[in-house]
């Protein structure tokens, strides 16, 4: 069976391969800031909960904890002892089992469905109806605040004076009275913060001021531009569309689609490894997922197959999507996210397992060309002709760092069929009827500029002062070509 794209990718619009069609796929090319309007007492109570790690049973975590601004609104591993995931529990020494996405510009995503395949939805695999039933539900969630029900978290809101007095502001001296309403009004509240707030979706990148016409891309940036639209190239806009979408007057960089890619396990992820123990003390995890649609016979005993499971949709969230774990063809499906801020959002994918750019691109490009022979049809062994980026020839290893025995290694080898192989730039090799990667070294130099010209914050008047990553920065092929083409700065 060949599996394909999941999602409304099924139904795209046509791509714009050069810099001049992207303003007229884009729209009017202008880039307009209104006035911002004051925000509501819901939006400026919702800033204060965010932001409340007494909130939490351990007192030390908040939304804010795990969705950090100056990293987009995604965590940071420095500050989860280096781990993709993060850490939450009573005591803060649970750990989590996704690497925590970013909150900007989510909401511009749409309500999920399956119409012509799913869309659209909150958390990595949609499970929430809204903004607020997502946000509410890291409260009482065990291995993140971990308060036991909607009471400890009142609870808590009543020992929070600042908090508390902003909340009843926006909601009322009787808020309080039921406390499932009043979590349910904090969900709302911080989702207003997050909808009327623009740290959440200023739309400054250095990329939204080209396409107004007050900035320029360098010939690297055009070039990864050009290969990142290119459906014979980079074919990104595929999932994260360049152009604008029905979703907002900008370009989101997300179809909100749902797809499975084949990425591979990450071992530092601590329920992927047959004894799960904290990395505080030692001491084995406490929380644990019951595995939802593992074979008997799988390689591995815990698996995260998105929209499958294992975690499904809150009892009380009365508009969340159906549980799919009986829908096995969607087992390993995951929502695509954007890629506006993607260089500030390290680590990637739902589980981490990359930490930068360059090592994501080329992933994406030899993803096929390994020597994992359980389930590759066409093996391709370690050294001269192998896997260019992965000395011991494939990205997917074993606990112990050695090729497994399966690519696709963090999805039972039953559900194979569900990975796309059909788009660019995966296909096999070319001896197996594929192709050769469809992007070298220096273009991936060029891809890796052009994404980070999504970073927000750029200054047209002071262009100098725009801060990007290190991984950014042009490596040595790509200095040396821009020299040779006498483009260098």
């Amino acid at each position: 069976m060949i599996a394909k794209k999941i999602g409304s990718g099924l139904k795209r619009a046509s791509v714009c391969l050069l810099a001049a069609a992207i303003a007229a796929c884009g729209g009017s090319g202008t880039v307009a800031t209104p006035a911002a309007a004051p925000p509501s007492l819901a939006a400026v109570a919702g800033k204060a909960l965010f932001f409340d790690a007494s909130l939490s049973a351990s007192g030390r975590q908040s939304c804010g904890t795990c969705h950090v601004p100056t990293r987009a609104f995604t965590g940071d591993p420095a500050t989860d002892h280096g781990l993709p995931v993060p850490l939450g529990g009573r005591t803060m020494d649970q750990t989590g089992f996704r690497n925590a996405p970013s909150l900007m510009y989510a909401s511009f995503t749409p309500p999920f469905s399956l119409d012509g395949g799913p869309v659209g939805g909150f958390f990595r695999d949609g499970r929430a109806s809204s903004l607020a039933a997502q946000a509410q539900a890291p409260f009482v969630t065990s291995f993140e605040m971990a308060n036991a029900d909607a009471r400890e978290v009142v609870g808590r809101l009543q020992d929070s004076p600042a908090t508390l007095a902003a909340f009843v502001a926006a909601y009322g001296n009787d808020a309080l009275s039921d406390p499932q309403t009043a979590l349910n009004d904090m969900g709302l509240a911080i989702a207003a913060y997050e909808t009327q707030d623009d740290e959440f979706h200023p739309f400054s990148s250095k990329f939204d001021y080209y396409l107004q016409g007050h900035a320029q891309l360098t010939p690297q940036e055009q070039n990864g531009l050009a290969l990142y639209n290119n459906p014979g190239k980079g074919n990104c806009t595929a999932c994260h569309p360049s152009q604008r979408q029905s979703f907002s007057d900008h370009a989101l960089f997300t179809d909100f689609s749902f797809d499975n890619i084949g990425v591979p396990r990450n071992w530092a992820i601590p329920a992927n490894n047959a004894e799960a123990v904290s990395p505080i003390d030692g001491a084995p995890l406490s929380i644990a997922l019951l595995p939802v649609d593992v074979p008997s016979d799988a390689e591995y005993a815990y698996y995260d197959l998105g929209l499958c499971g294992p975690f499904v949709p809150a009892v009380g969230d009365a508009n969340a999507r159906p549980n799919l774990a009986a829908t096995t063809s969607l087992c390993g499906v995951f929502k695509v996210p954007t890629l506006r801020n993607i260089a500030v959002t390290t680590p990637y994918f739902h589980n981490g397992v990359f930490s930068g750019l360059h090592q994501v691109v080329e992933w994406y490009v030899t993803r096929d060309v390994n020597d994992n022979t359980g389930n590759n049809p066409n093996p391709v062994a370690a050294g001269p002709g192998g896997n260019p980026y992965m000395p011991g020839g494939t990205f997917y290893t074993a606990a112990d760092g050695t090729p497994d025995l399966y690519e696709y290694n963090d999805l039972p080898v039953k559900y194979d069929a569900n990975v796309n192989i059909v788009e660019v730039p995966y296909t096999p090799p070319t001896f197996g009827g594929g192709q050769a990667p469809t992007l070298n070294a220096a273009e991936i130099d060029d891809l890796v500029a052009f994404l980070c010209t999504l970073t927000d914050g750029y200054d047209p008047k002071n262009p100098s002062a725009y801060v990007i990553p290190a991984q950014c920065q042009p490596t040595a092929a790509a200095t040396a070509a821009a020299l040779k083409q006498g483009t260098a700065p």
